[in-house]
């Protein structure tokens, strides 16, 4: 079955031996159960009175899928995408982009249950959403940011080839910290061929909501 009021949901992005596909609001609860403590929600968003910081989290996460999906144009998106390995959901990650069809740059953040860590699956499930912004949406450079203490984070981007691109502070809800800002130009990915382990299926009805 084909979503042709939202082709986005027919997605496809293969690395190795993991799989992206969109998240859909079938995955909410079961995201919303198995996210981590240690992945950071905007720290300004509100507290329901009454709510435990479980219950806020797991609000947030049905919050953000709802609002990347109702405010989607061509210039501004947010692409949440379920991370399958093994079988299992494992995590999401997300590429976003403002001003996309001026400055052709994207985004990337990402979460990932303590169980599947340590097996690679964070550099392929990052490698397989540059492979789509690079090679197929004409993405010029990705940036990315992480807590300079985030050692996890900050060696799939070196291990991709980002390069350091300035510091600076952050508000984190419990003080300040210090994020470790990164970007990667197209030619840096190009030049070390990571693209031919990438395989994206379903997107040529999506290139109208990416501006192409």
């Amino acid at each position: 079955m084909t979503h042709s009021a939202w082709p986005l949901f027919d997605l496809r992005i293969r690395c190795r031996t993991v799989t992206l596909r969109p998240v859909k609001e079938s995955d909410l609860s079961l995201l919303a159960a198995i996210q981590p403590d240690d992945y950071e929600h905007n720290p300004h968003a509100e507290r329901l009175p009454g709510t435990d910081l479980r219950q806020h989290r797991q609000r947030l996460v049905h919050q953000d899928y709802w609002r990347a999906l109702g405010t989607w144009s061509p210039s501004s998106w947010t692409l949440s995408l379920a991370v399958e390995y093994s079988g299992a959901l494992v995590g999401v990650q997300s590429l976003e982009a403002e001003n996309f069809m001026v400055l052709r740059t994207v985004d990337s953040g990402s979460w990932l249950i303590h169980a599947a860590r340590g097996r690679g699956v964070g550099v392929a499930m990052r490698k397989a959403v540059l492979g789509l912004a690079f090679d197929h949406l004409d993405a010029l450079a990705a940036v990315s940011a992480a807590r300079r203490d985030n050692g996890a984070s900050l060696g799939v981007s070196h291990s991709l080839g980002y390069t350091n691109n300035g510091v600076s502070l952050n508000n984190s809800g419990t003080g300040l910290v210090e994020l470790q800002h990164m970007r990667l130009p197209v030619q840096q990915w190009r030049a070390a061929g990571h693209g031919s382990e990438i395989a994206v299926d379903g997107l040529t009805p999506c290139l109208a909501w990416f501006g192409r």
